[in-house]
């Protein structure tokens, strides 16, 4: 990938801190996540808070840190021909109970990967090209895709690798459980409280350099000021996600250092294109609308000219974010530089509103989970300020995650409210997951929860897939973020900054978006 976020320096600082790690044998970390957690099963869902704690015991065929693809538990691939690729495997890898990793065990995952029992944002979509996968040797895996992609060593640095002889045996109950937890990753599992924390210590057998850490409390704490509040008194040392509103209180402790970084991370707002009636869409007078007026791009196009999103970045952001105008953050690759913020006008907003048949505008709901994303709550908020303006009366209701997050995903909502990673670095990310028309049995739009659904968009998911040519693919996602901006499929808010903050001494280096781990955070000065 010819474009990051992070320099190159980074890496270099996060790899020498990890080899002074084994200097230092015998210290706790304290970490407090904001994100939460729906399962240790670490293929269940493609959940931010199940994807940090997973990086700690399990690995990856392909690691994707810092936008960079380097060797995980394959030391090298290469592509044989258009639709073959071929993968070594290291040879010093074991699980944690001293099995010996080879290829069956990748062959295992892929195939569990696909369709695992009550998930709700799978991993299909990283699979969706795999054809087949097959060993040559034990170390040696050969993966044939159904199509030409040359992002397939990308598309797996996803999917985590779990073990065949305990993964044939166990449900996601048992790695709940920790008695699946038997991973090749840097720690092993201690111990699991649902909705407060994972216990977990150093593998001392670990293929890799060994963490700096010997011990790690991994606290689930939701409530920002709680986070804050926990770090300024000494009961953490780590906090990510920091909130806006403490941010100025962190940077004047004497005791406290805060790391922001730009980030990928893009909020949004997903339109319905449910057909029928919607119970959260009626008239002024309170009746259903028989028709769904988010249907005509008109409307979509004007919910969209009404938000300030300048106002959104600098008074309830304060600056912590960037107004986006797709789903992609500057210099990334995909990222449109021709598409132009979106202004916020009012007039042009009520224009479009009568001529879609809407003169007195309609009612509105958006929903919006209330533990999951930085500020969203207060975002909704001022949205629904902003759409009632130009007529679209709206109000705003919240929920606990766990029931938005079903409920989002049967396209229940007039409009949802997402806050999408972008996590491989590169735009056809969210192509396959958000914005191609949702598909179980192809692994496609498993966020798409709006069910959006453009035919020239599936085509450029096909053709930037298959394309090896780096510019002309490049060119493929850029024109197809241009046509989801005329179309407004989704409305793009900013894109966060990533803030995290620690006690005096401790450094946090990112490698991977919005992550957290142990791994991130080194002794200051010691890299």
């Amino acid at each position: 990938m010819k474009k990051t976020l992070f320099s190159s320096l980074l890496a270099v600082a996060l790899l020498s801190a990890a080899s002074a790690g084994a200097q230092t044998p015998n210290q706790t970390l304290n970490i407090a996540f904001a994100d939460p957690l729906s399962s240790l099963d670490p293929q269940l869902n493609n959940h931010a808070g199940d994807r940090s704690v997973d990086l700690h015991f399990w690995d990856l065929l392909v690691e994707n840190n810092f936008n960079k693809l380097q060797p995980g538990l394959a030391l090298s691939w290469k592509n044989i021909d258009p639709k073959t690729w071929e993968f070594k495997l290291r040879s010093n890898v074991k699980w944690q109970d001293g099995t010996p990793f080879t290829a069956a065990d990748v062959i295992y995952s892929y195939q569990r990967a696909r369709n695992v029992p009550g998930s709700v944002a799978t991993f299909a979509g990283y699979l969706r090209t795999v054809e087949t996968v097959s060993a040559k040797d034990p170390l040696t895996l050969v993966v044939k895709t159904n199509i030409a992609n040359p992002d397939l060593p990308l598309n797996l640095a996803s999917v985590h690798i779990v073990s065949k002889h305990v993964g044939e045996k166990s449900n996601t109950e048992n790695y709940n459980s920790g008695a699946a937890v038997v991973g090749t990753g840097p720690y092993k599992f201690v111990s699991y409280m649902p909705g407060d924390r994972v216990v977990m210590e150093r593998s001392k057998d670990y293929w890799g350099s060994q963490p700096l850490w010997e011990k790690v409390n991994y606290r689930y704490i939701n409530n920002a000021a709680a986070r804050t509040a926990a770090l300024l008194s000494g009961d953490v040392d780590v906090i990510d996600k920091v909130s806006v509103s403490d941010l100025a209180k962190l940077k004047q402790s004497p005791n406290i250092k805060v790391f922001p970084y730009n980030g990928l991370r893009v909020l949004l707002l997903q339109p319905s294109f449910h057909q029928g009636s919607n119970p959260y869409i009626a008239d002024n007078n309170g009746k259903l609308l028989d028709k769904n007026p988010l249907l005509d791009v008109r409307v979509r196009q004007a919910l969209s000219l009404a938000i300030n999103r300048k106002a959104l970045v600098d008074r309830i952001l304060q600056g912590a974010a960037t107004e986006a105008n797709q789903w992609m953050p500057a210099d990334t690759f995909g990222y449109n530089p021709a598409i132009k913020n979106i202004p916020n006008d009012v007039t042009q907003a009520k224009k479009l509103l009568a001529d879609a048949g809407f003169p007195q505008g309609f009612k509105l709901t958006i929903h919006v989970p209330n533990d999951r994303y930085p500020q969203a709550p207060e975002t909704a908020q001022a949205i629904a300020q902003f759409w009632t303006r130009i007529g679209v009366k709206t109000k705003v209701e919240v929920l606990p995650w766990a029931a938005y997050a079903a409920r989002a995903n049967k396209n229940e909502f007039a409009v949802s409210m997402l806050a999408w990673g972008n996590g491989t670095g590169e735009a056809s990310y969210a192509l396959v997951n958000v914005l191609a028309t949702a598909d179980a049995k192809k692994g496609l739009g498993a966020s798409n929860w709006g069910h959006y659904s453009n035919p020239a968009i599936d085509k450029a998911l096909a053709d930037s897939t298959a394309e090896f040519d780096v510019a002309k693919r490049e060119a493929i996602l850029r024109d197809a973020a241009k046509i989801v901006s005329d179309d407004a499929g989704v409305i793009p808010l900013y894109h966060y900054q990533n803030i995290w903050a620690a006690k005096k001494g401790l450094k946090v280096t990112p490698v991977s978006s919005d992550r957290t781990t142990a791994m991130m955070v080194t002794q200051d000065g010691k890299k």
